[in-house]
């Protein structure tokens, strides 16, 4: 294993998460020279498991990913350790330079770099984030079941949270915080599922123990919870493809920014593909490995398409076939 970059590959892979290295998989086996650039940054390395992956179920995210290399250098694709900090077009393709200074040239591009979880500025709540102080229902509600559980409002999807985790658990108790209270039809919502409402700012996470303990409002009450549920504004990590004229935009549900793409990953630039949460905001990790795995097979077709009409162009003009 080694870090050296080739002068260049037919797909640069920047993010080596379960999207990337889904789409290197794909491209490997289908032998093509593929790279993964990766900065070693999982946004889930908090978190004790994966959760809600067939056959993968609680698998840790570091052993993930490490499975996840092993079988793509398996079929000779690299995955290298770095930060990109700039793509630019080159020619037909394009040059990836990272931030110590390499540069290498890639004909496609796949961008997997995920997406970074902004959350409200309160004391101890970063410290606890992938704890017990989570976001998705699907990814934590069945480690937290049972739980005194306190939903955090920051934005539009917060009263769906508490009603979805009321799923999980009997004891729900949502804090409006610094958001407007609930409307006439969200509190007849909660008062029909037995949602507790608390009103004032929250200003700081209390733990003890090195558990969580509760939220203290600005009034010092302490409202004793267990776990807290709070939307974070998640933002793509995608500011290196600035030079191409890629920048992220606002989500229609407002719950941060993405890169948009077409159904098959191919963003507005010729020759690059989005995979995974840089351009889909809500998806688990079975689905963004999903999506890489999708993303590298059309740009297979892709490159197989140029590359015919290339040999079609040679054989008209009587080049012999190599």
């Amino acid at each position: 294993m080694t870090d050296q970059l080739a002068d260049g590959y037919d797909v640069v892979v920047v993010g080596g998460g379960a999207a990337g290295l889904n789409g290197a998989l794909m491209l490997a086996r289908a032998r093509r020279s593929v790279v993964v650039i990766d900065a070693g940054h999982p946004r889930n390395a908090p978190a004790g498991g994966v959760h809600g992956l067939l056959a993968r179920e609680g698998i840790a995210p570091q052993e993930l990913i490490e499975r996840g290399r092993a079988e793509v250098r398996q079929y000779g694709g690299q995955v290298v350790t770095g930060t990109v900090a700039t793509a630019a077009q080159d020619g037909a393709g394009f040059t990836v330079t990272l931030t110590d200074g390499r540069a290498v040239r890639a004909r496609r591009l796949l961008v997997t770099t995920g997406l970074v979880d902004q959350l409200p500025n309160i004391p101890g709540l970063q410290s606890r984030w992938g704890r017990d102080v989570i976001h998705c229902p699907y990814c934590h509600g069945w480690e937290v079941r049972d739980q005194a559980i306190g939903v955090l409002a920051t934005g539009p999807m917060s009263v769906h949270q508490a009603l979805l985790f009321r799923q999980w658990s009997s004891d729900i108790t949502y804090f409006t915080h610094t958001s407007a209270p609930p409307t006439e039809e969200q509190a007849e919502q909660f008062a029909a599922r037995g949602i507790r409402v608390v009103t004032g700012e929250v200003t700081a996470v209390e733990i003890a123990g090195d558990r969580l303990a509760g939220l203290r409002l600005s009034d010092g009450t302490v409202v004793e919870r267990e776990a807290v549920v709070v939307g974070s504004r998640m933002v793509a990590e995608a500011s290196f493809l600035a030079p191409l004229g890629l920048l992220p935009k606002e989500h229609p549900s407002g719950m941060g920014e993405y890169l948009p793409s077409d159904p098959t990953g191919r963003a507005d630039v010729p020759g690059v593909w989005l995979a995974g949460n840089v351009a889909d905001l809500s998806a688990q990790v079975g689905a963004a490995a999903a999506a890489g795995a999708f993303a590298g097979a059309q740009i297979n077709f892709d490159l197989v398409d140029e590359e015919t009409l290339t040999a079609v162009e040679a054989y008209r003009a009587g080049v012999p076939l190599t």
